[in-house]
C-alpha cells in the first residue's frame, strides 16, 4: 500500500506516493507527475525545471504550470527589476528589487552577463527581494561556474527567510557564499575562498 502524505499550502498540493510525486499548480489546478526522490523539496525544483513550470522550488509553493505561466506574472507579487549594477573594486554588484521569477529573469540574465563580462567578483544584492523561484536559482548557478572558471567567486546577499531556506535546502548555499548584507558579502569575497560551511547563516 502507497505512503501517501499531502502538503497544502496557498491552493496548490505535492502528493508523495511511494515512487510518485505530483505537483498541482496555484492557478488552475493542473497537474504533473515524477519519480520521486529522497527530498520532496528537490523534487519540486526538479519536477518545475523539467515540464518549464515557475514558481518557488520548495514544496511548499506556490507553483504555476506552463500555460498559468505564459498568462503573466501571478497577482499580489512586486515585479522582479534590476535597480542598479555599480562597481566596488574588483566586484560588480547586481542589486535587485522584487520577486525573481520565470517573467522576470531576463533581467537579471542580462545583468548577470554583464557582470561576469567585467571579469571581477560578482555580489547579487537580494536585500529587497523575498521570492526566487527555479529560473532565478538556474542564473545564479551558471553565474557561480562562470565566475569560478575566471578564477573568481559569486556572493549573494539576503535577509530573506525562505530565500535562505531555499538555497539551503537546494545546497547553493554550500555553492557560492551568502551574507546578510552588502559590508559582510564584501568582505567575504576579498577573504578568498571559503572553508566548507563558511557561509554566513
Amino acid at each position: 500500500m502507497a505512503d501517501r502524505l499531502t502538503r497544502k499550502e496557498h491552493a496548490m498540493a505535492v502528493v508523495l506516493e511511494d515512487h510518485l510525486v505530483t505537483l498541482t499548480c496555484d492557478s488552475c489546478g493542473d497537474t504533473v507527475a515524477g519519480p520521486r526522490v529522497p527530498s520532496d523539496s528537490e523534487v519540486a525544483w526538479a519536477l518545475i525545471s523539467e515540464h518549464g513550470w515557475s514558481g518557488s522550488p520548495l514544496a511548499a509553493g506556490p507553483h504555476r504550470c506552463t500555460h498559468c505561466t505564459r498568462l503573466g506574472p501571478a497577482g499580489g507579487g512586486v515585479p522582479g527589476g534590476i535597480l542598479g549594477i555599480e562597481h566596488v573594486g574588483d566586484v560588480t554588484v547586481v542589486t535587485v528589487a522584487g520577486d525573481v521569477d520565470l517573467d522576470t529573469g531576463d533581467t537579471l540574465r542580462q545583468a548577470l552577463r554583464h557582470a561576469a563580462d567585467m571579469g571581477g567578483h560578482v555580489l547579487v544584492d537580494l536585500g529587497r527581494t523575498d521570492l526566487i523561484d527555479s529560473t532565478a536559482l538556474g542564473l545564479l548557478a551558471r553565474a557561480h561556474r562562470l565566475a569560478a572558471e575566471r578564477g573568481r567567486r559569486l556572493c549573494v546577499v539576503t535577509i530573506s527567510p525562505l530565500i535562505r531556506q531555499v538555497l539551503k535546502v537546494t545546497r547553493l548555499a554550500e555553492v557560492f557564499c551568502v551574507a546578510d548584507d552588502r559590508t559582510a558579502a564584501l568582505a567575504l569575497l576579498e577573504a578568498g575562498p571559503p572553508s566548507v560551511g563558511d557561509a554566513a547563516s
